[in-house]
């Protein structure tokens, strides 16, 4: 048996001892993981500039906070969340008890990402943790700096049976995705989302796949250009581009089009100055080969601004690009680099058909002065998510579910819905063995012959049955 094999028989037979399903051990659980982000946060940081050039304010606000953030809401609302949740009854359930109870799903695989690798981790781990599973992680190894630390550090604070991390490139996830999980919750490239939904299918076992694609954004005439691509601007250059709900390419009226270009580039000089290649607040892609995809995208392209890179330190320049050919290849991929398309639409109508007849979005921007255009937008298209009049912060919300649709991914988490998505909703009905003439009805033997016309005790009229000349029905009360 494989090295693997034997981790994930650990924590099946861990998770088979009913640790985790007291509340009070699954926020223990939660407050370790709280201390070990208190305690080990110079080492997260660290790890964090190393794979991708975060400084530690970067580090902190990009990925740390939320992770935080959520296991404060958590730990604060879990006790509510599990309790069993009484539903409405029918007529003949009215003596009993009827609810809904979140039961654990058992051992559950997170395989993360690696553009923020910290955060895109341990965030659905937080859910897993509180739902009551046991939780095999498998960070991204492209962030490897992050994924060593990981497998270093959550041993020292949560338990090593029930929470092992496996570390390793394609061949340990191929190996992990042979085991039989409860759930798979994958969050990567759509490419890789298929393999590891094929592997799922197997056992069949349920997954949760946070993908990506291209998320438009929608520039109206009537708004502040200033704001908006303030705004724009730095949700789509933070962390180089590689965020999958940055905006992905811009449509606008060929009439705003050089506005949008130079607010943008005056917005990207107050982020990172002349050149951004000085700025300690400006990423750096994660490795050669996407550096050289990236770079592939731009050639060919009416570059408006940047367009440069540095193979050696993996920096691209923050680049604009404008009146951009739809069928180009960069209008083909996600980007998940510094790169702004534009593209030149003549009207609200013609960037709905657009994005329509694209795979839909993990998330959709609208701005926009006018409520109309907005409304417009969200009710004729679909996307995961969408923000109106800003960018991306949308999923920093706990209320609202993120998580994407078609293309984009299946399935979703955050808050509530992390807690949900790890767990199974089990429908109970608990009935008293008195009173048993009540339900004397549904046994055999069963009358052959209901009078047409008669009603019985509930109010049910028998039906005639015209084609044989008797009036049947299924007895539905004693009368019957």
């Amino acid at each position: 048996m494989s090295k693997i094999s034997d981790v994930v028989k650990r924590a099946r037979a861990a998770y088979n001892t009913g640790l985790t399903r007291p509340l009070q051990f699954r926020i223990q659980q939660l407050e370790a993981l709280r201390r070990m982000i208190q305690e080990r946060r110079s080492d997260i940081t660290e790890a964090l500039a190393a794979d991708l050039h975060k400084n530690e304010w970067t580090a902190y606000y990009e990925e740390v906070i939320y992770v935080l953030e959520e296991i404060e809401y958590t730990i604060k609302k879990l006790p509510e969340w599990a309790k069993d949740e009484p539903v409405e009854k029918t007529p003949e359930t009215q003596q009993d008890e009827s609810y809904i109870h979140s039961e654990p799903l058992g051992v559950v695989l997170i395989i993360g990402t690696w553009n923020y690798p910290f955060n895109l981790t341990i965030q659905p781990m937080v859910g897993a943790i509180a739902a009551g599973n046991a939780v095999v992680l498998k960070p991204s190894e492209l962030s490897e700096n992050m994924a060593n630390l990981l497998a270093t550090i959550l041993p020292q604070y949560l338990d090593k049976d029930l929470y092992p991390v496996i570390n390793g490139g394609v061949p340990e996830t191929t190996e992990v995705l042979k085991e039989r999980f409860d759930h798979i919750f994958y969050t990567g490239s759509t490419g890789v989302g298929k393999i590891v939904m094929m592997a799922a299918a197997k056992h069949l076992t349920p997954v949760t796949l946070e993908l990506g694609g291209k998320s438009p954004c929608y520039v109206d005439k009537d708004c502040n250009l200033d704001v908006a691509c303030r705004r724009i601007a730095w949700g789509k250059f933070m962390n180089s581009g590689q965020t999958c709900v940055a905006p992905d390419y811009i449509l606008c009226d060929a009439s705003i089009q050089h506005q949008i270009v130079e607010k943008l580039k005056k917005s990207l000089k107050e982020f990172y100055g002349e050149d951004a290649k000085k700025s300690r607040d400006y990423g750096r892609i994660i490795n050669a080969r996407h550096f050289q995809r990236v770079m592939g995208l731009i050639e060919g392209q009416k570059v408006a601004h940047g367009g440069t890179g540095d193979m050696a330190s993996r920096y691209i320049a923050p680049t604009i690009l404008t009146d951009v050919d739809p069928q180009s290849q960069v209008m083909q991929e996600e980007i998940f680099g510094p790169v702004m398309p534009i593209v030149c639409v003549r009207s609200l109508e013609e960037a709905i058909q657009f994005i329509n007849q694209r795979e839909k979005p993990l998330a959709l921007y609208v701005f926009s002065n006018n409520n109309n255009v907005i409304k417009k937008m969200i009710s004729e298209t679909s996307s995961g998510g969408v923000t109106a009049n800003d960018v991306i912060v949308h999923i920093t919300v706990h209320s609202l579910p993120f998580g994407g649709v078609g293309n984009s991914g299946m399935g979703a988490y955050h808050g509530k819905k992390s807690f949900e998505t790890f767990s199974h909703s089990r429908s109970c009905l608990v009935r008293s063995l008195l009173n048993d003439d009540a339900h004397k009805a549904r046994y055999p033997p069963s009358p052959a012959k209901v009078r047409g016309g008669e009603w019985c005790c509930q109010g049910k009229q028998a039906v005639p049955d015209k084609g044989k000349g008797l009036d049947l029905t299924v007895p539905t009360c004693p009368s019957l």
